[in-house]
C-alpha cells in the first residue's frame, strides 16, 4: 500500500513538473512567433524606405535629364541665365551618368575611373538601358543613368537584413522544428531540424503542421509571401513521454527487486530443502544398517530365503532412497548405461508394489538404449511419475511406459489413464508447494523437474492431458547425454 502511494506521488510529481515546463515552452514559443511577426514589419518598412529612396533617385535623374536638355536647347545669343542649372548638375555626386549626342559619348558622370574605357562604358550603357534608365530628349541627345552608389550600398544591406532575418530568426529557432513555405502552401522553401523522411512528404508534413500550430504569414521583399510553419519544441514532446518512461524505469525497477527477492527466496527454499534432505538420508542411515543386520539374523535363524530375498529387495529401495536424498543440492555423477534395461527393471519392481488393478504395459526397443543418467536420481524419477500416475487412476487403469532414440536423443512417455489435469493445474503442476492431494507436499513434480532439467540437461513436460481421458508426461534427454 506504501509503494503504491509512493509511486503515486512521484507520478503526480513528474506529470505536475513536466505540465508546467510544457506551459513555459508554449508560452516561448507564442512570444517567438510574435517577434517573427513584428521583425517581419521591420523588414516591410525598411523596404518601403528604401522604395522611397528610389524614387527620389528616379526624380533626380530626371531633374538631371531636364537640366541637360535646358543646357542643350539654349540659345547662345538669348539672355538666359544657366548658373543654376550647372550648379544643378555639378551638384550631383552620387548618381552615375552618361550623356550621348547621336550615339557620339558626351559626358560620363560619377563613373569610376576603372569603367572608363569605352569598351566598358558601352557595356555599362546597355546595361542601363536593359534597366530602362534612359532619358531621351530632341536634336539626338540621350541621357543613361544608373542607381547611385549608396544606394546600391544600402540594397545590398536589405538583402543582408532579409537573408538573417530568414537564416536567424525563422530557422535559427532553438529546439523548434521550423519550415518556410511558399505562397501556396505546397512547396517547401527551406527547413529546419526535420528528418529526411519528413520532408519527403511534402504535402503531408505540411497539412500536419497546420494542425499543430496556425501558419505565420510573412511578406518579404522582392519575394512576396510566405509562410512559417512550426512545430512542437523537442523539448515539449520529450515532456509529453516523461512520465511514461518514469512509470517505465518505476516499474523496471520494481520487477528487478521482485526478481531479485524471489531469486533469494527461492535460493533459500532451495537451502532449506537441501538441508532437509541431507539430514533425511543421515537419520534414515542408522536404522537402515541396523535393519540389514536383522536380516543376516533372520537368515540363521533359519527364515524362509524367499522372505529375506523380498526384504533385501526393500532394504536396497530404502538404502536407494537415502542415497537420492543424500545427492540433493550436490553436483551427481552420471555414469553411461542401458537405459532400457534400468526402465524395465525399475518398472517391474514398482509394478509388484502397486494395486494389482493396475496394468503396466512397457513398449521397449528390443536393443540396449544407450545413455548416460543417474541411476538413483533417475530412478526416483520414474517412481514419482508412476505414484502420480497411480494416485490419478485411483488404483485402477492402464500405465504405458514408452521408450525410443529421436535425432539423437532419448525419449520417454508416461500415460496414464486417470482423471487428467485442467488447464491451471498443468501450468502449477511443477511448482514447488504445489499439490492437487488434500496431503501432499508438493514437491514431487518439482524435484522431478530439477533432477530431469539441472541434473541431467533434459526436459520434461505435459505432454498432453484432458480431463476423464489420462495424462502423457514426456522425459528427453539432449543429444549430449544420449548415446
Amino acid at each position: 500500500m506504501g509503494a503504491t502511494a509512493i509511486v503515486a506521488l512521484t507520478l503526480w510529481s513528474s506529470g505536475h513538473i513536466a505540465h508546467t515546463l510544457r506551459q513555459e515552452e508554449q508560452r516561448k514559443v507564442e512570444l517567438w512567433s510574435e517577434a517573427i511577426v513584428q521583425r517581419a514589419q521591420l523588414v516591410g518598412y525598411t523596404e518601403a524606405l528604401f522604395t522611397s529612396l528610389r524614387n527620389e533617385e528616379r526624380d533626380k535623374a530626371d531633374l538631371m535629364g531636364e537640366a541637360y536638355r535646358i543646357i542643350q536647347e539654349a540659345d547662345p545669343g538669348a539672355p538666359i541665365d544657366l548658373t543654376f542649372i550647372t550648379r544643378f548638375i555639378q551638384a550631383n555626386r552620387t548618381i552615375p551618368v552618361l550623356v550621348y549626342k547621336d550615339s557620339i559619348l558626351q559626358a560620363d558622370i560619377n563613373v569610376a575611373p576603372s569603367m572608363r574605357s569605352p569598351l566598358q562604358l558601352d557595356s555599362l550603357r546597355d546595361a542601363m538601358a536593359d534597366r530602362g534608365s534612359v532619358i531621351e530628349f530632341d536634336q539626338g541627345l540621350t541621357l543613361f543613368y544608373d542607381q547611385s552608389n549608396r544606394f546600391r550600398d544600402l540594397q545590398t544591406v536589405m538583402d543582408d537584413i532579409i537573408h538573417s532575418f530568414i537564416s536567424e530568426t525563422v530557422l535559427n529557432s532553438a529546439s523548434i522544428p521550423v519550415l518556410l513555405a511558399d505562397s501556396s502552401l505546397t512547396g517547401i522553401l527551406r527547413a529546419d531540424r526535420f528528418g529526411e523522411s519528413d520532408l519527403a512528404d511534402t504535402l503531408g508534413l505540411i497539412a500536419k503542421l497546420m494542425e499543430v500550430n496556425p501558419p505565420i504569414a510573412l511578406d518579404l521583399p522582392g519575394a512576396g509571401r510566405r509562410w512559417i510553419l512550426y512545430d512542437e519544441s523537442i523539448v515539449l514532446k520529450q515532456l509529453r513521454f516523461f512520465p511514461v518512461v518514469q512509470l517505465l524505469i518505476i516499474g523496471g525497477f520494481l520487477l528487478l527487486a521482485y526478481s531479485t527477492f524471489s531469486a533469494f527466496r527461492r535460493s533459500e527454499q532451495n537451502r532449506v530443502w537441501v538441508g532437509m534432505a541431507k539430514e533425511t538420508a543421515h537419520q534414515l542411515g542408522t536404522p537402515l544398517s541396523a535393519l540389514m543386520a536383522w536380516v543376516e539374523v533372520l537368515r540363521s535363524e533359519g527364515v524362509a530365503e524367499e522372505v529375506l530375498a523380498e526384504l533385501g529387495k526393500d532394504l536396497d529401495r530404502l538404502a536407494t532412497v537415502t542415497d537420492r536424498f543424500s545427492k540433493i543440492g550436490s553436483e551427481p555423477e552420471l555414469t553411461s548405461g542401458d537405459l532400457r534395461a534400468f526402465v524395465s527393471e525399475t518398472m517391474v519392481y514398482l509394478e509388484r508394489r502397486m494395486p494389482r488393478a493396475v496394468h503396466f504395459n512397457l513398449d521397449l526397443p528390443s536393443s540396449a538404449v544407450e545413455a548416460a543418467f543417474n541411476p538413483a536420481l533417475f530412478g526416483w524419477v520414474l517412481e514419482n511419475l508412476t505414484k502420480n500416475a497411480v494416485d490419478a487412476m485411483e488404483g485402477a487403469g492402464e500405465l504405458d511406459i514408452h521408450l525410443w532414440k529421436e535425432s539423437g536423443r532419448t525419449v520417454l512417455d508416461i500415460r496414464d489413464t486417470g482423471r487428467g489435469m485442467s488447464r491451471r493445474v498443468q501450468r502449477q503442476v511443477f511448482d514447488p508447494g504445489f499439490s492437487t492431494k488434500k496431503r501432499g507436499w508438493g514437491l514431487g513434480l518439482s524435484l522431478v523437474r530439477r533432477i530431469v532439467a539441472e541434473y541431467h540437461g533434459g526436459q520434461i513436460v505435459i505432454l498432453k492431458s484432458e480431463e476423464g481421458v489420462g495424462t502423457t508426461f514426456r522425459v528427453s534427454l539432449p543429444a549430449d547425454s544420449a548415446f
